[in-house]
């Protein structure tokens, strides 16, 4: 299935690189909440997103041990960057070297860091503040995944977390709950005290990390927006540095969004916390040719695609000690039903996936439970599928993040898979929600909940994402047989 990627390095130079980096130690941190136990290779997996960045000539002088030993007394990821790219297995770009630059800086000043003690810093450092942490912003596919890796596995400090940002959010929303559980109940008669959950919820994750390294750092959800500024500011003042990846600059974030006059704070609260720094190359180095991992994006159109989806299923179930079957996944307390899976291989239509009312967590335990998950009758995808398009870029994103293999069949060309079809302001389900929100027509064109600006902009990752699974290195990297 797999084709010669001769054209970029050698299959062999990447494997001993790999082995190299294997064998000093480097693994995965562990994550947290809806992530906890999930192991995703990140910077020397074949697959990484950074691999793709790779010069267009072979590379021989990965392969002698002088240059593994020099992987290992990189003294920091700015250094290690350098050598990557004098050792042609990244492209020189500068945009990239001055981000590492400012993440060498950072790596340099949290050397050995520690929180203070709560007690001891009442005292002595009511006013300290802990080190300016990080904000990466730039366009999809040009290295912030990189740089991240390199920076977290190379600083010095042992309480440290990396977790998508979405899937943290998951977690703190799930602290809060079941904070609000432990509570005694409100009496006939009387209004219990107001309570404020989101201080000590930080306090608990200030205790278990003085570095969080976030992915994919966004603002879609009003709940999210409504307490971000309150979170952070704790976890600020507890000491937490933030180090952070996103699309969007701060001021872009929940752009648009519901009540975001009550969000705005926010940002100013990221900005005192952390520099900004963007990363542009004008580069999607996602989708530089790259070797195919043979045909795994079928046209609906296309004769016999069914026929042939079902027997590229067979193939691989084959390899499987399972039989083919329903499969039901047990999702905090209630039940996913799959209806054909085998193995570590799920055969699923977008209808199964998208249309139903699933969402992260649910995305999540398919990838505890499968590396390849097929998706079928993908409809071409505008503003009237808005919850639809949604859970697509979801469950593709927790896809990518966890290394799941995907094969697909679609009624549209990969780049054509979306579009923002103009919305018509006297469909009923648009109105009705304005009567309820008591918004003008004016105003509501503004807001990305009705303009879609939210869903055109995260599917600009989603694309370059599914363009980067269907290379070699994805495929390879999502063999889970071979871990």
């Amino acid at each position: 299935m797999a084709t010669s990627i001769a054209p970029l390095v050698s299959l062999q130079c990447l494997r001993r690189v790999y082995r190299c980096c294997r064998s000093w130690g480097w693994h995965n941190s562990a994550r947290w909440g809806a992530l906890g136990g999930l192991k995703a290779p990140r910077l020397w997996s074949p697959g990484a997103a950074y691999i793709s960045q790779i010069a267009e000539s072979a590379v021989a002088t990965c392969e002698t041990d002088r240059d593994a030993k020099a992987l290992e007394e990189c003294s920091g990821p700015l250094e290690h960057y350098d050598l990557l790219v004098k050792a042609a297995i990244l492209r020189k770009d500068a945009h990239q070297r001055n981000v590492m630059q400012n993440l060498q800086n950072l790596h340099d000043v949290l050397k050995g860091y520690r929180k203070i003690p709560k007690a001891f810093l009442g005292k002595f450092y009511s006013k300290r503040k802990p080190p300016k942490g990080l904000y990466v912003f730039g366009d999809v596919g040009t290295g912030k995944t990189m740089v991240m890796d390199m920076f977290f596995t190379h600083v010095e400090v042992e309480q440290k977390k990396r977790v998508h940002f979405h899937g943290f959010m998951l977690d703190v929303h799930a602290r809060i709950h079941r904070l609000k559980k432990t509570l005694p109940k409100r009496k006939v008669g009387f209004m219990a005290k107001t309570y404020d959950p989101i201080a000590p919820i930080a306090e608990e994750i200030s205790e278990e990390a003085c570095l969080l390294c976030f992915d994919e750092f966004q603002v879609t959800d009003i709940a999210d927006a409504m307490i971000l500024k309150q979170l952070f500011e704790n976890l600020f003042q507890n000491g937490v540095v933030v180090v952070a990846t996103s699309n969007r600059p701060p001021e872009d974030l929940y752009k648009n969004g519901l009540q975001r006059v009550n969000f705005i704070p926010f940002i100013s609260v990221l900005k005192e916390y952390c520099s900004t720094v963007q990363l542009d190359s004008g580069i999607d180095y996602r989708k530089r040719v790259m070797s195919a991992a043979g045909k795994i994006y079928y046209l609906t159109s296309e004769p016999d695609v069914e026929a042939v989806m079902d027997r590229l299923f067979d193939e691989l179930a084959q390899k499987q000690n399972d039989v083919t079957r329903p499969r039901i996944l047990k999702v905090q307390g209630r039940e996913l039903k799959l209806s054909k899976a085998c193995g570590s291989i799920a055969d699923c239509t977008f209808e199964e996936l998208c249309d139903r009312p699933l969402g992260a967590s649910d995305y999540l335990e398919m990838c505890k439970n499968f590396d390849t998950v097929f998706i079928r009758h993908i409809p071409h995808l505008d503003l009237t599928k808005r919850s639809q398009a949604r859970r697509f870029i979801t469950l593709i994103d927790a896809f990518y993040d966890h290394k799941v293999r995907v094969i697909c069949s679609a009624e549209a060309h990969l780049q054509s898979l979306f579009t923002q079809k103009v919305r018509n302001p006297e469909e009923a389900e648009h109105r009705v929600l304005m009567d309820d929100l008591h918004l003008g027509e004016d105003l509501s064109e503004a807001l990305s909940i009705f303009t879609g600006e939210e869903e055109v902009f995260a599917f600009q990752r989603t694309l370059s994402r599914l363009t980067e699974m269907q290379t070699e290195h994805y495929w390879t990297d999502g063999d889970r047989s071979q871990k």
